[in-house]
């Protein structure tokens, strides 16, 4: 057991690693490694969520063995650990589900490079769920968006170098509110651990003193991590840098680099500042207007599109509204239905890119929803998990879109303000999701003679594989949330 309470120490050295040494591999030796790489991980993460499981307690590993205020700290419990499998999981499965099409979209002198990203994306998200320590946090947001950034750009053309730029511009000024956000609470608490400042941040609310400032550290830190994960209206980024990207590029950015961020901003609201100072400012209704206004823009955003990809990537506005939704209901069962949202989010979207790729390659390449019509025919196994994911998205029993809805219906009722909105906004999102995503669904299933439909199906095992499994997990978090509920509930009481 005292062994398991490295394996998070281990994972963060092991995939930082990988990236120095994949720089000198080349682009087979470095996809080889990336891959052992996830499935170790994957194994030291479901150690590490074997031990937090079964002692019901929270570990915190000491950097060197040295103490606040100069040691830096790793903090895990349930939620952690489950996060850092789950991350690694949808991670593997993205790449293996776009590495055919990877050899295509970059040049071969580049393919190494691109696994340095990748290796250099999981470290940085690795750090943001484990770590206990802000200005660790900090370094390694900035990590993840060079590596980010590098993965949208790496593809090399035009779309790609705008979508990039949009990237980084909005990535900097996030930054750089968060920033300025963790300085003022180190000046007005002396600390940078999070239990240490969240002891500081206590005695003040009990004083009354540097309220103002707290205020506006709180502000800072939650608007630009808001930015970084694209929350309404900070999103005029996303379409083009999940839509022109590479397949697992785009899958991976958007199941899991928002999702960091977003989980590093539930770990400020309840290690760094305390929940309950939180829910007492007006900052948490903030989020609670913009993420409705996210599920509702979003969506109309998507039911304009004509491009497969784009139209799943506004998706992805709606749904990040729903997580910053719940969190601006300030109650607990608001908390978890956004983790558990996350968690289906990063599943689902993740596996309706890698689809709709198998959708356009039997659609002479294009992402235009007029030739894809009959392309659920033309590839059977595309069609399926295209069809499971809207299935989900549009919160349909038996998967886990619809588990994440019913959460958040149950967490708004009996709010005074808020229920009526919440549930108005659901319906009127769930709505506009059924239009656009079953549109595309009765597309791709409506017969058609075309100069696409005698186009052969190249079977490929690999691509099938991925598929399945995404499905597989998909039903498993709608068939199987109560224990998946009763996780994430005491990972955020062990947060507290």
């Amino acid at each position: 057991m005292e062994m398991l309470r490295n394996f998070p120490c281990f994972s963060l050295i092991l995939s930082m690693g990988a990236a120095i040494v994949s720089s000198g591999l080349s682009g087979k030796l470095a996809r080889r490694l990336n891959t052992v790489l996830l499935m170790i991980i994957t194994l030291l993460s479901a150690g590490t969520l074997y031990l937090t499981f079964t002692t019901d307690t929270f570990y915190v590993y000491k950097m060197g063995r040295f103490s606040a205020p100069w040691g830096n700290e790793i903090r895990f419990g349930n939620l952690e650990a489950f996060m850092a499998l789950f991350f690694c999981i949808v991670m593997l499965l993205s790449i293996w589900g776009g590495k055919k099409h990877l050899k295509k979209e970059i040049s071969d002198f580049k393919e190494n490079l691109y696994y340095v990203l990748l290796n250099l994306l999981l470290s940085s998200l690795l750090a943001l769920i484990y770590t206990n320590d802000l200005f660790t946090a900090y370094v390694f947001v900035e990590i993840n968006t060079i590596a980010a950034c590098g993965l949208i750009m790496i593809r090399e053309n035009g779309h790609t170098l705008e979508a990039a730029t949009r990237y980084m511009l909005m990535s900097l000024i996030g930054s750089g509110l968060l920033l300025f956000g963790l300085c003022i609470l180190y000046d007005i608490t002396g600390h940078l651990l999070m239990s240490n400042i969240k002891e500081q941040v206590s005695i003040l609310t009990e004083t009354g003193e540097y309220q103002l400032p707290l205020t506006v550290a709180i502000l800072f830190i939650g608007v630009g991590l808001a930015v970084k994960s694209a929350l309404f209206p900070f999103h005029a980024w996303l379409p083009d840098a999940y839509g022109y990207s590479t397949v697992s590029s785009a899958a991976i950015l958007s199941s899991l680099v928002s999702k960091g961020y977003i989980f590093l901003l539930i770990k400020v609201f309840y290690r760094v500042i305390g929940f309950e100072v939180i829910r007492q400012s007006e900052f948490i209704n903030v989020l609670f207007i913009f993420g409705l206004t996210g599920m509702i823009f979003g969506s109309l955003s998507a039911i304009q599109e004509n491009d497969i990809r784009r139209m799943i990537a506004f998706s992805s506005v709606a749904q990040i509204g729903y997580i910053y939704m719940g969190f601006g209901l300030g109650t607990e069962i608001g908390m978890v239905a956004s983790v558990y949202h996350i968690l289906s989010h990063a599943a689902t979207k993740s596996m309706l890119f890698i689809a709709a790729v198998g959708l356009t390659d039997v659609s002479g390449q294009s992402k235009k929803f007029i030739d894809l019509t009959g392309a659920g025919y033309r590839n059977v196994v595309a069609g399926l998990t295209f069809t499971v994911g809207s299935l989900s998205m549009v919160g349909v029993p038996l998967f886990s879109g619809f588990i994440s809805k019913i959460l958040f219906a149950q967490a708004c009722v009996g709010h005074a303000y808020k229920m009526l909105p919440t549930l108005i906004c659901l319906a009127i999102s769930t709505i506009l999701n059924a239009i656009y995503f079953m549109k595309t669904v009765v597309r791709i299933y409506t017969p058609v003679k075309s100069e696409y439909a005698s186009l052969p199906w190249k079977k490929d095992i690999g691509y099938g594989a991925v598929c399945i499994l995404f499905i597989v997990m998909n039903v498993l978090l709608g068939m199987n949330s109560e224990p998946i509920v009763a996780l994430i509930r005491s990972g955020i009481r062990m947060f507290g």
